[in-house]
């Protein structure tokens, strides 16, 4: 384990560790009146949770995600994808409704929620795949599996309702397959495809009787103006956003200050993270993390850059489309610059199934980064001895 570690990229390392903390701190701070008023539960209920899935995330990652040789996944991702196939059906047999969607599973000590391994699962299989793809030159057709297999976790996610992890899942796979080395031509016939499908996809919704335009997500079109839309769902939640931003100021009303986190903000401690942040600690400590982010996702393209071969290209890059999208989706919906679909923020928003595969993805990165120092190292030495 020393001999990994040594070897690994630190900065993404040290991020990790430093937000996950960060989130646990806001987590406890933005949490702990509606863990009393409205859940009935101890102030300290939601932070304990979110704990335990970070304390297990890191100790899968350290002791069997880092020890995992990249190439062992051609193996492993078919695996992975099917057991999320047979998980989504699953939700729409026993699945839970909480937030107007269907979408956990009830295990007794925690609600899992598919969506979050389907994300991670596709952009696992998509590289693996792409990978022995380019090396055999398969045809066109064959080329449209992994395509196929996303349009269908779409539809799957979509019905749930849960539009918002489907864009991120259409999002994840488009410009991940955009990264895939093919010849002009046939990228161009591909995203054909993938445009027609979808086009038809949409159709077959519309007139499928579906709930995924059901009412509630219709009123998420009208997302400009929220305080002039107070009394309506998004615009409270939303304009009291805006009061969490304006009230922070520069500096921050103090950690544990906040006021809209006493109802105000229904979920505070999850799609409201960041205005509770901001509200606490000031609008120049929430810049310095948004810079944090962006020196992250700057290390990952790094790490594709550098990276040994398609595989681990892909898999850099299809995480970073990965916490791109949330990160986007989840700010811009906040300061109503796009409908709000109820994403979380990476490493801060609460939530068991997405924090544990932000994390793990996050250490299959730091076994790619080993693996490109090993792969370094063998040249330096090569080139010493010619």
């Amino acid at each position: 384990m020393k001999h990994i570690i040594k070897k690994i990229d630190k900065p993404i390392l040290i991020f990790v560790i430093l937000y996950t903390i960060l989130g646990l701190v806001m987590i406890l701070s933005a949490s702990s009146v509606s863990a009393v008023l409205r859940y009935n539960v101890s102030t300290y209920y939601f932070f304990i949770r979110q704990l335990l899935f970070v304390g297990a995330s890191f100790f899968i990652g350290f002791f069997f995600v880092l020890k995992i040789p990249m190439k062992k996944y051609k193996y492993l991702a078919p695996f992975f994808l099917l057991g999320v196939f047979i998980l989504l059906g699953l939700v729409f047999s026993l699945g839970i409704v909480a937030g107007g969607a269907q979408s956990w599973l009830d295990l007794g000590f925690f609600n899992l929620q598919p969506t979050e391994f389907a994300k991670t699962a596709l952009i696992l299989f998509m590289a693996v795949f792409y990978e022995q793809s380019i090396k055999k030159r398969k045809n066109f057709m064959y080329n449209l599996i992994p395509i196929i297999f996303a349009i269908m976790i779409f539809f799957f996610v979509a019905m749930q309702p849960d539009f918002g992890g489907a864009v991120i899942i259409a999002g994840i796979v488009f410009f991940t397959f955009l990264k895939v080395p093919f010849e002009e031509k046939d990228k161009v016939n591909l995203i054909k495809y993938f445009g027609f499908a979808c086009i038809i996809g949409v159709i077959v919704l519309l007139y499928s009787g579906s709930d995924i335009f059901n009412s509630a997500q219709l009123s998420r079109l009208k997302f400009q103006t929220p305080c002039a839309r107070y009394m309506e769902d998004t615009g409270y939640q939303v304009c009291n956003g805006f009061i969490a931003y304006h009230n922070g100021g520069l500096f921050g009303v103090g950690l544990g200050n906040s006021s809209q986190k006493y109802l105000y903000l229904p979920e505070a401690h999850t799609d409201f993270i960041f205005p509770i942040l901001v509200e606490e600690l000031g609008l120049l400590f929430g810049i310095v993390v948004l810079l944090g982010y962006f020196y992250f996702l700057y290390r990952i393209l790094k790490l594709a850059k550098h990276a040994t071969s398609i595989q681990n290209c892909l898999v850099c890059y299809g995480t970073f489309i990965y916490i791109l999208l949330h990160l986007l989706i989840n700010f811009m919906g906040t300061l109503a610059l796009i409908p709000l679909t109820g994403v979380p923020v990476p490493f801060l928003s609460y939530g068991g199934s997405f924090n544990m595969n932000i994390i793990l993805m996050c250490f299959v990165l730091l076994r790619i980064s080993y693996e490109n120092q090993i792969a370094k190292e063998k040249r330096e030495i090569k080139s010493l001895t010619e």
